[in-house]
């Protein structure tokens, strides 16, 4: 009888215990919620308001964003933040020192504008811009300016119109009477030869051509009369 009890009991409490299960994972995953930004949006890096420090693990040449979870007992599941430009960024990795603390980096200048995040644990109803990491230049330029540049610039010096080219002389009339060709020997003077030298070969040949015509006119005169007288 007290065997047949003791066994019973311990059937109860393990069936008890396989109940308890499901029921601790759906509260766990029930207890994930989400919760927005503290702050009213839009901010930048240097927006009045916005506390500024140096601690922030992002490259110096990003704005880096520190966001925070009041109390003790919630922490980040996965933080959603938009910045213009540059877009959504969604951040599951948190810390340091705990997951209480989640870090974004954005382009120097880049305006927040929107912000929420999943949680878990405790029952907060936002979560806190801690402070931001404004960029910071820690790479001048090494190299100077040229106002800045200390070696001496040789003169220029721009030669005068005598010295640049030398002064060509200019030649009197009786050399360019020298240098200027004969008329006979230019084209247009050989050719006004030629024309007047066929002309006066033209003028020999209708010459020529008149005395023969007058002779033949006068021995065909002379002819006729011959024949006239032997007729008599």
């Amino acid at each position: 009888m007290h065997t047949r009890s003791f066994a019973r009991a311990v059937a109860l409490t393990a069936s008890a215990f396989w109940l308890l299960i499901p029921a601790t994972s759906a509260s766990a995953i029930d207890d994930i919620y989400t919760v927005p930004l503290h702050q009213d949006l839009p901010l930048t890096a240097v927006s009045d308001g916005v506390e500024h420090e140096s601690d922030c693990p992002v490259p110096d040449s990003k704005d880096g964003w520190h966001f925070v979870l009041p109390g003790t007992r919630t922490d980040f599941v996965k933080l959603t933040v938009t910045f213009e430009p540059g877009g959504e960024q969604v951040i599951t990795s948190f810390g340091p020192p705990s997951d209480k603390h989640a870090y974004a980096a954005s382009d120097p200048g880049a305006t927040l504008v929107a912000a929420e995040a999943e949680v878990t644990g405790g029952d907060v109803a936002w979560f806190n811009l801690s402070h931001a990491c404004p960029a910071s230049d820690t790479q001048p330029s090494s190299s100077p300016t040229p106002s800045q540049s200390t070696s001496p610039t040789p003169p220029v010096t721009t030669p005068s119109a005598s010295e640049s080219s030398p002064a060509s002389p200019h030649p009197s009339s009786s050399s360019s009477a020298a240098v200027t060709p004969p008329a006979s020997s230019t084209p247009d003077s050989q050719d006004g030869g030629a024309l007047a030298e066929t002309g006066a070969q033209t003028v020999s040949i209708a010459g020529a051509a008149l005395l023969l015509l007058g002779a033949g006119a006068g021995l065909v005169v002379a002819l006729r009369r011959k024949g006239s007288g032997q007729r008599h």
